[in-house]
Order: C-alpha cells, then structure tokens, then sequence
C-alpha cells in the first residue's frame, strides 16, 4: 500500500488514509449559522475519499470572526446547526473536524469576491483588537490594544468554543494559530510589541497561545485528536521564523498536541514568499524531526505523486490540501487511481471505478 493510502491512527481515531481537506472560508454564513451550503461543499469533499475534513477558521466570538459571514462557535444554536454536518461527513467514513480561531487585527474583512476590504462600522463592522496597535497594512484600521483581561476572555471563549465542538459532533479540533490571526500575533515580534508578561521575549510572546492550546486541550476529551496550525516563518527578516516555531512546538507536544499542520506568512503584507509546488514542505519536516512530533504537510500539493512522495520520504504525516480540493472534489480517488490503490468508493459511484 502506499503511504498516502496507508491509516494513520491518533488517539482512539484512525484516519483511512493521509489525505485531510484544509479548513477553508466560504464567507456564507449568517450570525455565524452554518447553512446548506456547508453541507454540501464539506460533504462532497467527504464523499470524495478524504479522510478528515476540517471547517474553516470559526470564530469564537462574534467579534472574532474574519468577516461577518464566518461560521461561528460562540452559542449552543450554532453548534446545533453543525450537527448535521458532522454526521453526513462521519457517514461517509470519514473524520469531521473544525478550526476555532480569532481574527484579531484581520478581522471586520470583506468576502473576496467584493474586494477584501474592511467592513466599515455602519455595514456591521467592528473595531478589530489585537495584542498591539498595529494595523495589518495601511489600508487596515487601527486595531485597538487587548486588556489583560479581555487576553483571559479569549481562553476561555476557546475553551467554550470547544466544548460545543464537541457537542456539534467534531472529532478533531484545529487551533488556528497561523495567517496573521489573533494567536499568530501575539507570538510575531512583528506585531507583538507589548512590555507586560504578553509581549516581549519569545516566553512571553508564546504565553497566550499556549495557555489557549492548554484550555483547550483541558475541554477537548483525551481520546480525540487535538491539532494546531502555525506559521512557521513570517518570511520577513527579525520576524517569526522556523526557530521559534521549533521551540514552540516542543512546549506544544507535552501539553497534548497531536499534529502540527504546518503553514506560513500572512503576518505582514510585504513579506517575500518563495512560492511553489510544495514549498512549505521543509518546514513540516523540520518541525517533525527538531519537535518529534506529528506534522501536515501544505501548500501548492496537487499531484498524487508529489504527495506519496512527502509522505514516504518522511518529511510530514498527512498531507493538506485546500484550492486543489476546491477545484477537485474527489481527488483522492483520483489518486488512489494514479498510485495503483483499490480503495473503496460510495456505493453510488461505484459504477464510475472501471
């Protein structure tokens, strides 16, 4: 068997195969209400072979959210809402799982597909927070600088927020602590500039996130698998580079972490971003081996070969696929084709398989 299509087990879950839909943003929601539409772009990823789909970046609260079209975790009806969703995808044998975040500066932002823009107050906006009052470009507004004890709230919003995860039927839990968010924030010198014990030395920069990944962890049970996603390099000189992302996720490994998914950038809008096929890759082998523990691979990951090849060269544990997902949704069977694999396919479908 190939190691693309070989299980991987983690807690008391098997994955049937290494292949994991990156969390995405559909930006269709409405007060933070998952709708049709999710069911059917997360399930028809789920019918398509993949062994764990992960929702996009959910906020943990209202004012955490990227834009106000965001699936959102912050009440009990919302977590209702997902339950349907989770139980198509667990269906199809395959694993549900979601990403709780907070926007931070980036957040009050418009869809893509209308430009991106901020969300000004009266189109119902908010004034982003951040660890410092440092806006993400010159286009951005101002983000006003976090209390301590609003840092608080925010652990505890993500230590709620996994609670209803768990409630909505979710089998994985992703931090998101990577692209410029919240988290991501606060562990960048770059937007980090606070004096007190949350900003400062890199003990002190990666103090919130990790007190957020223990209060998950705390509330997300033992059995199931607890993953976060990071940035492992700003690209951008004296900013958050793979070092840091080592030493991070050594402290990361002994609180209960199972799998770093391994990103990059997003912190600052003029950082220079080697972009190509797999290029993030290395990064996911060096946290792997330096950290000694799980990680996904992600980033320009399109072809079957290129991804067995990551996998069974050791330089990650799962591979992650987002835009190529999106423009084929049943890519794993198309793999498991091209890499000589009988692997099963719905029932439906089956006819298609010859």
């Amino acid at each position: 068997m190939s190691r693309l299509f070989s299980p991987l087990p983690m807690r008391s879950i098997t994955f049937k195969n290494r292949i994991f839909v990156s969390p995405m943003c559909q930006y269709t929601c409405r007060d933070g209400m998952p709708n049709e539409w999710h069911l059917v772009h997360l399930g028809s990823r789920a019918v398509g072979g993949a062994a764990l789909v992960i929702v996009e970046a959910t906020g943990v609260s209202p004012k955490g959210r990227i834009s106000p079209w965001d699936c959102g975790l912050w009440n009990d009806r919302q977590a209702e809402a997902f339950r349907p969703i989770s139980a198509f995808i667990k269906s199809q044998n395959c694993v549900p799982g979601i990403q709780l975040a907070h926007a931070g500066r980036k957040a009050s932002t418009d869809a893509p597909w209308r430009g991106g823009g901020t969300v000004a107050l009266n189109d119902g906006g908010w004034q982003p927070m951040a660890p410092s009052p440092l806006p993400f470009s010159d286009a951005s507004p101002m983000p006003r600088e976090m209390t301590t004890e609003e840092i608080q709230q925010v652990v505890d919003q993500f230590a709620e927020a996994a609670t209803r995860a768990l409630a909505a039927g979710f089998e994985v839990l992703e931090l998101h602590m990577a692209h410029g968010y919240l988290l991501h924030e606060f562990l960048s010198p770059l937007s980090n500039h606070r004096t007190d014990r949350f900003g400062g030395d890199l003990e002190n920069r990666m103090r919130l996130p990790l007190m957020v990944a223990e209060a998950a962890r705390k509330q997300w049970p033992a059995h199931l698998p607890l993953f976060v996603r990071i940035s492992c390099t700003d690209w951008v000189d004296d900013g958050w580079d793979l070092a840091q992302s080592i030493q991070f996720c050594r402290r990361l490994k002994p609180m209960g972490i199972d799998l770093i998914d391994c990103s990059s950038a997003a912190l600052v809008p003029h950082a220079k971003i080697p972009v190509a096929p797999g290029f993030q890759t290395p990064l996911a082998a060096a946290i792997r081996k330096e950290a000694d523990i799980a990680t996904g691979a992600v980033g320009l990951i399109t072809e079957a070969v290129q991804a067995e090849q990551i996998l069974a060269t050791g330089q990650a544990d799962a591979v992650l696929l987002g835009r190529e997902m999106l423009r084929q949704p049943y890519w794993p069977l198309k793999a498991a084709r091209e890499l000589g694999q009988d692997i099963d396919w719905p029932s439906q479908y089956a006819r298609a398989k010859l």
